[in-house]
Protein backbone atom coordinates (compact mmCIF):
# COMPACT_ATOMS: atom_id res chain seq x y z
CA UNK A 1 0.00 0.00 0.00
CA UNK A 2 1.48 3.51 -1.12
CA UNK A 3 1.46 6.45 1.26
CA UNK A 4 1.65 9.53 0.11
CA UNK A 5 5.10 10.55 2.13
CA UNK A 6 6.11 7.03 0.25
CA UNK A 7 5.26 8.54 -3.04
CA UNK A 8 6.75 12.23 -2.95
CA UNK A 9 10.04 10.46 -1.11
CA UNK A 10 9.51 8.32 -4.73
CA UNK A 11 8.77 11.14 -6.68
CA UNK A 12 11.82 13.27 -4.86
CA UNK A 13 14.15 10.84 -6.31
CA UNK A 14 13.40 8.99 -9.05
CA UNK A 15 10.55 10.89 -10.98
CA UNK A 16 10.38 14.28 -13.30
CA UNK A 17 8.33 17.09 -14.23
CA UNK A 18 8.98 17.96 -17.89
CA UNK A 19 7.88 19.43 -21.28
CA UNK A 20 8.55 18.40 -24.52
CA UNK A 21 8.65 22.54 -26.18
CA UNK A 22 9.61 22.46 -30.12
CA UNK A 23 11.27 26.00 -30.60
CA UNK A 24 7.91 28.13 -32.86
CA UNK A 25 10.77 29.73 -34.70
CA UNK A 26 13.10 26.45 -36.21
CA UNK A 27 11.51 24.67 -38.51
CA UNK A 28 10.18 21.51 -37.77
CA UNK A 29 11.13 18.08 -39.95
CA UNK A 30 9.66 15.95 -36.80
CA UNK A 31 6.80 14.19 -37.52
CA UNK A 32 5.35 15.57 -33.83
CA UNK A 33 1.88 17.58 -34.50
CA UNK A 34 1.72 18.35 -31.03
CA UNK A 35 4.39 21.74 -29.86
CA UNK A 36 4.04 21.28 -26.38
CA UNK A 37 4.16 17.97 -24.36
CA UNK A 38 3.78 18.42 -20.52
CA UNK A 39 4.86 14.55 -18.90
CA UNK A 40 4.98 13.58 -15.64
CA UNK A 41 6.66 10.42 -15.26
CA UNK A 42 9.01 8.13 -12.74
CA UNK A 43 11.15 5.41 -14.35
CA UNK A 44 12.53 2.19 -12.32
CA UNK A 45 14.54 -0.96 -12.98
CA UNK A 46 12.65 -4.06 -14.35
CA UNK A 47 12.15 -5.45 -10.85
CA UNK A 48 9.95 -2.41 -9.56
CA UNK A 49 7.07 -2.66 -12.11
CA UNK A 50 5.08 -3.06 -9.80
CA UNK A 51 5.84 -0.47 -7.68
CA UNK A 52 4.56 1.81 -10.89
CA UNK A 53 1.49 -0.26 -11.53
CA UNK A 54 1.03 0.16 -7.83
CA UNK A 55 0.85 4.60 -8.79
CA UNK A 56 -1.51 4.25 -11.84
CA UNK A 57 -4.00 2.51 -9.04
CA UNK A 58 -3.46 5.00 -6.92
CA UNK A 59 -4.08 7.92 -9.03
CA UNK A 60 -6.26 6.17 -11.31
CA UNK A 61 -4.59 7.60 -14.26
CA UNK A 62 -1.16 7.50 -16.41
CA UNK A 63 0.00 4.17 -17.91
CA UNK A 64 3.21 2.01 -17.36
CA UNK A 65 5.55 1.58 -20.31
CA UNK A 66 8.18 -0.60 -20.93
CA UNK A 67 11.69 1.29 -21.51
CA UNK A 68 14.78 -0.40 -23.02
CA UNK A 69 17.73 0.72 -22.20
CA UNK A 70 20.75 0.40 -24.47
CA UNK A 71 23.76 1.71 -22.81
CA UNK A 72 26.20 -0.41 -21.69
CA UNK A 73 25.72 -1.62 -17.98
CA UNK A 74 21.87 -0.11 -17.59
CA UNK A 75 19.28 -2.42 -17.26
CA UNK A 76 15.79 -2.31 -19.45
CA UNK A 77 13.45 -0.17 -16.81
CA UNK A 78 9.39 0.78 -16.81
CA UNK A 79 7.77 4.03 -17.04
CA UNK A 80 5.09 5.40 -15.42
CA UNK A 81 3.86 8.10 -17.46
CA UNK A 82 1.13 10.58 -16.83
CA UNK A 83 0.66 13.32 -20.18
CA UNK A 84 -3.03 13.44 -20.46
CA UNK A 85 -3.62 16.96 -19.56
CA UNK A 86 -6.57 17.02 -17.52
CA UNK A 87 -5.19 14.07 -15.45
CA UNK A 88 -1.97 16.32 -14.84
CA UNK A 89 -3.78 19.03 -14.10
CA UNK A 90 -6.79 17.73 -11.85
CA UNK A 91 -4.99 14.66 -10.50
CA UNK A 92 -1.02 14.90 -10.43
CA UNK A 93 -0.68 19.17 -9.82
CA UNK A 94 -3.07 18.92 -7.12
CA UNK A 95 -1.66 15.81 -5.40
CA UNK A 96 2.22 17.28 -5.10
CA UNK A 97 0.64 20.81 -4.12
CA UNK A 98 -0.45 19.62 -1.00
CA UNK A 99 2.33 17.04 -0.32
CA UNK A 100 5.07 18.93 -1.08
CA UNK A 101 8.24 17.45 -2.71
CA UNK A 102 11.35 17.84 -1.00
CA UNK A 103 14.55 18.39 -3.12
CA UNK A 104 14.97 22.19 -4.04
CA UNK A 105 15.61 21.27 -7.51
CA UNK A 106 12.49 18.93 -8.07
CA UNK A 107 10.34 21.80 -5.75
CA UNK A 108 11.60 24.15 -8.82
CA UNK A 109 11.00 21.87 -11.41
CA UNK A 110 7.49 21.23 -10.22
CA UNK A 111 7.11 25.00 -9.73
CA UNK A 112 7.62 25.69 -13.65
CA UNK A 113 5.65 22.75 -14.71
CA UNK A 114 2.88 24.48 -12.86
CA UNK A 115 3.41 27.42 -14.58
CA UNK A 116 3.04 26.25 -18.13
CA UNK A 117 0.38 23.69 -17.22
CA UNK A 118 -1.56 27.31 -15.75
CA UNK A 119 -0.65 28.88 -19.34
CA UNK A 120 -1.71 25.75 -21.52
CA UNK A 121 -4.50 25.89 -19.45
CA UNK A 122 -5.49 29.34 -20.56
CA UNK A 123 -4.79 28.46 -24.21
CA UNK A 124 -1.39 30.26 -24.44
CA UNK A 125 0.31 27.48 -26.37
CA UNK A 126 -1.92 28.22 -29.55
CA UNK A 127 -0.19 31.46 -29.95
CA UNK A 128 3.34 31.79 -31.37
CA UNK A 129 4.15 34.04 -28.73
CA UNK A 130 2.80 32.01 -26.08
CA UNK A 131 4.44 28.95 -27.56
CA UNK A 132 7.90 31.30 -27.19
CA UNK A 133 6.93 31.70 -23.73
CA UNK A 134 6.65 28.90 -22.80
CA UNK A 135 9.86 27.42 -24.51
CA UNK A 136 11.58 30.11 -21.98
CA UNK A 137 10.07 28.80 -18.86
CA UNK A 138 10.75 24.95 -20.30
CA UNK A 139 14.80 26.02 -20.75
CA UNK A 140 14.77 27.33 -16.86
CA UNK A 141 14.04 23.68 -15.58
CA UNK A 142 16.42 21.13 -14.53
Amino acid sequence: MLTKDYIVGLVDGEGSFTVFVRNPDEPSHAKRRVKIEPRFYLKLIEKDKKILEDLKGYFQCGNVYYQKDRRPRHQDCYRYEVANRKDLLEIIIPFFKKNRLQFPSKKKDFKIFCKIMGSIKKGHHLTLQGQRSLLVLKQSMH
